[in-house]
């Protein structure tokens, strides 16, 4: 009885040996054929008990499989490129546990291969705003060729504008770690034939300036991203809220560049954000020093102050840009709503007013006052009108502000300029 057990056990596993091996040959001729589908059913038909068939069978098995998805991957199958990777690198796993190598040389070329298709399909993604998976992609691509470490700097950067931000602070901080520049090189020259100045590798611009097809051959360096990369860092980690890792990348990235501006006034905020307003007004005081003659600056100081309610200081700021800058429409809109501000934060006192002399008189106190910053609101947007007669947004303003005064005449005639 026990032999009989034996003997069905032993056929039992004979039945399922051939079936894996017709799977398999069903999966082949089927890539041969192009329909890399029926190659992916066939395999999965064996997938269950290929754990318990020999290297030899195991390794075949996985370098059809990594070659069935990377095509499909090609037809763009989601997470095609993930199992594609998977298997091909099971190949050379069981190959090196085997010591026989049939199909590892051969996993290893379609991996190299497929580091452009996984490109080319990222910058697919990006072109139709699907920056996860982009980003993701070239991070694939990344971990199939570390030396093209632009591929990490990529997702970082496609990460980011999908606003997927823990993903691309893991991005940013491997580029930092691993010390990438990402400054380089560009070798540019002149087409005789089409006057247009083209970009190609050194060797070939040598060549085709010999050959006299091109012209005015030009070296550009390209700069180091060294800097934005620990500045995408602090703004990440202020994006989610981490307060203290923010101020620590700050540190580093205004060691990098202690002069860039922006980056001392994005830290300012954040200082004021965590409540210490002497560190936030002695960084925007820095950063007035660093470009003393940069309307941009002031500008954005002035939004800033404006922004954590320090209206005088916003006033200063905005007056500054206009002063480098006459013509900053957004300064001077921006000052006059300053103003408007300031006149519409009397209202809710006006209207809490009762009948009595003294609030009656405290009514017309407020109205004057109110009235009066109105005016010094029309004022600036008038100066501004000067040397912008058609802006649209300071007409609209500037109308808005007479109607609000009451001032009829005013406003008939910025109501005609806007052209209702």
């Amino acid at each position: 009885m026990k032999t009989n057990i034996l003997i069905l056990s032993t056929m039992f596993f004979s039945v399922v040996g051939i079936a894996q091996k017709d799977e398999i040959k069903t999966a082949d001729k089927a890539l041969k054929s192009g329909d890399a589908m029926a190659a992916k059913t066939a395999l999965d038909g064996a997938s269950s008990l290929i754990a318990s068939a020999d290297e030899k069978m195991q390794a075949q098995y996985y370098f059809l499989r990594g070659t069935a998805y990377a095509e499909l991957a090609k037809k763009g199958t989601a997470g095609a490129f993930d199992e594609a990777i998977s298997s091909f690198k099971k190949v050379s796993e069981v190959e090196e546990k085997s010591g026989k190598a049939k199909y590892g040389s051969d996993a290893k070329e379609k991996l190299s291969g497929m580091t452009a298709d996984l490109i080319n399909s990222a910058v697919e993604d990006n072109n139709n705003k699907n920056y996860e998976e982009a980003a993701g992609k070239l991070y694939m691509g990344y971990q199939l060729s570390p030396q093209d470490t632009v591929y990490l700097y990529y997702a970082a950067s496609s990460a980011v504008n999908g606003g997927h931000y823990e993903k691309a602070l893991k991005y940013y901080n491997e580029l930092k770690d691993l010390g990438y520049d990402g400054g380089g090189m560009v070798y540019k020259a002149t087409n005789v034939s089409t006057g247009e100045v083209e970009e190609m590798e050194k060797t070939q611009r040598e060549l085709m300036v010999k050959s006299g097809a091109y012209k005015d051959p030009v070296d550009e360096k390209t700069p180091s991203k060294t800097t934005e990369i620990v500045k995408n860092i602090a703004l990440i980690y202020t994006q989610l809220g981490q307060d203290d890792n923010a101020l620590e990348a700050y540190k580093d990235a205004r060691a990098k560049d202690p002069k860039d501006v922006n980056l001392i006034l994005n830290e300012a905020n954040l200082y004021y954000k965590m409540g210490d307003k002497e560190k936030f007004k002695a960084l925007m005081a820095e950063a007035s020093e660093v470009a003393p003659d940069n309307p941009d600056l002031f500008y954005n100081v002035g939004v800033i102050n404006m922004e954590q309610g320090l209206i005088e200081d916003a006033r200063k700021a905005y007056k500054r840009a206009i002063e480098i800058n006459p013509g900053y429409v957004n300064a001077q809109l921006n000052l006059s709503t300053t103003y408007v501000n300031e006149g519409n934060g009397l209202i809710d006192e006006m209207n809490s007013l009762g009948n009595s002399k003294k609030d009656i008189a405290r009514y017309d106190e407020l109205k004057e006052k109110k009235d009066s910053l109105f005016r010094d609101g029309a004022i600036i947007l008038e100066d501004a009108l000067k040397l912008n007669p058609d802006n649209q947004s300071i007409l609209s303003q500037l109308k808005n502000i007479y109607g609000a005064l009451g001032d009829n005449e005013n406003f008939l005639r910025l109501k005609k300029l806007t052209g209702e």
